[in-house]
Order: structure tokens, then sequence, then C-alpha cells
């Protein structure tokens, strides 16, 4: 997500903040989704941001209105409402596939944001857990790497959804891999992608763009040279400097 905005946004001033002692939150309850989402939110508005994006499918999905109650004084922005509405308006009559965590299906916000748009549409959802662990622990066995992708694709390369949602910002660095086991009749909609397009036209059209900056700061709660090694392969620079913060 982080990637995505920072290449939509170039010269806005970025703070992130990543829960690594309580991640992840794609297995946990709603309940402890949306204490834990409140706590490191609060840690962030600390720092005097001017809008907070919500960059996690799953907390998107449960905490996202509360949060937006919480901070009256800024825009706060998820990743589920411009997943959903780029994926309906690509869809076809086959449906909209959503591929996402555990919590982020069961949850059902994708669904319900898409039958919002389009209640014809056929929706199918499908909890891809390994996919965090691989994207995270890295792409060096490539047999595995497609094994697993592969995996959760089963039953839907056939008359299924043409159109497939990612759920979750840990997958897109799976993509080279889905050139392999999908065909080209396949529409992938990245939600990070388009919630950075999202985040770009609200301040563009709330007049809180800058017009000079692109500085970068990271937190997070512990396992500090892993969330680098990590943040490396996900932002594909270094990540340093990185603040331990308690929540």
């Amino acid at each position: 997500m982080l990637k995505s905005l920072r290449s939509r946004l170039p010269k806005e001033d970025f703070v992130y903040l990543g829960d690594t002692a309580r991640l992840p939150y794609g297995t946990k309850s709603s309940q402890t989704v949306n204490r834990y989402a409140l706590q490191a939110s609060s840690k962030l508005v600390e720092t005097k941001i001017k809008a907070l994006v919500v960059a996690c499918n799953t907390a998107s999905s449960f905490a996202l209105e509360m949060l937006a109650k919480a901070y009256r004084s800024i825009p706060v922005y998820g990743v589920v409402e411009p997943g959903a509405a780029a994926a309906c308006k690509i869809a076809n009559h086959t449906g909209i596939l959503i591929l996402a965590t555990e919590s982020t299906v069961q949850g059902g916000a994708y669904q319900k944001s898409i039958l919002a748009k389009n209640p014809r549409l056929p929706i199918y959802a499908r909890a891809c857990p390994l996919w965090v662990t691989l994207a995270e622990q890295g792409l060096d066995d490539q047999s595995l790497s497609f094994r697993l992708v592969e995996h959760y694709f089963k039953g839907f390369n056939g008359d299924g959804p043409t159109t497939v949602l990612l759920g979750c910002t840990h997958f897109p660095i799976l993509l080279p891999f889905f050139d392999r086991v999908v065909d080209d009749r396949f529409t992938i909609v990245d939600s990070a992608e388009t919630t950075a397009d999202s985040v770009a036209n609200e301040l563009e059209m709330k007049g809180l763009l800058n017009v000079e900056g692109g500085s970068v700061s990271f937190m997070a709660t512990d396992g500090i040279e892993r969330f680098c090694r990590i943040g490396e392969r996900f932002l594909g620079e270094d990540v340093r400097n990185v603040l331990k913060v308690d929540l």
C-alpha cells in the first residue's frame, strides 16, 4: 500500500506504522481488530497527520467506521470501498472473485459493498491465509510459491468469475505467479492501487495536497530487523531508522 501511495503522491510526507507485535490481523476477531486499529491510529494521529489511511483490508473491514467517528477532524480512508468500486466497474455477468484473509472474507465488507453497487453480480470469496505468510517469507522457492498460488485458484479457472479482487495489500507481490496460473480472460483488481488513486483524488478535492516533500518515516511495535527486511521486499528500497513504539 505505501509503495502505491508514494508513487501516486510523490510530494506527500508519510508516517507508516507496522503493528508487527500483533500481526496478522487477518485471523483475529472483529473486537480485537477494532481495539488494535484504534490504538495504532491514535499513535499516528499523535504525529499530527492530515489524513489517515487504514492500509489493511481486515482493519478497514471492521474498524473504518469507528475510526472515522473517533477522528472527525481528519479524513479517514480505507481500502475496501475503492477496491469494490473498481471491481464493479469492470465486472461482467460472471461476477467477482474476492481473495482475502480469513477475517476479511468472513466479515463480508467487500461482499456488502459490491452488492450495494450491483445486487445482481455473482460474488465469490475465498480466504487465502497462506499467501500472507508466503509474501512475507519471500518467494525464493518458485515451485512452492506457484503451487500455493495455484491452490487458491482451484475451482475458478473454468467458467467462474473473470474479475479477481485482491482483498489484501500483501497479495500484489504474488502477481508474477498469477500470470502462470490464470488465463487471459481474468482481470486482476489491486485494492492498494485503487485506494491510492482514491486518496489522491480526495486530497486534491479537499485542497490538502503537498506542493513539496516526499519523506517517509517508519514505526513498528516489534521485530525491527524483520520489519526492515520485509519492508524492503514490498517497497523495493531500503527501510531504515525505524522507531520502536508501544501501543
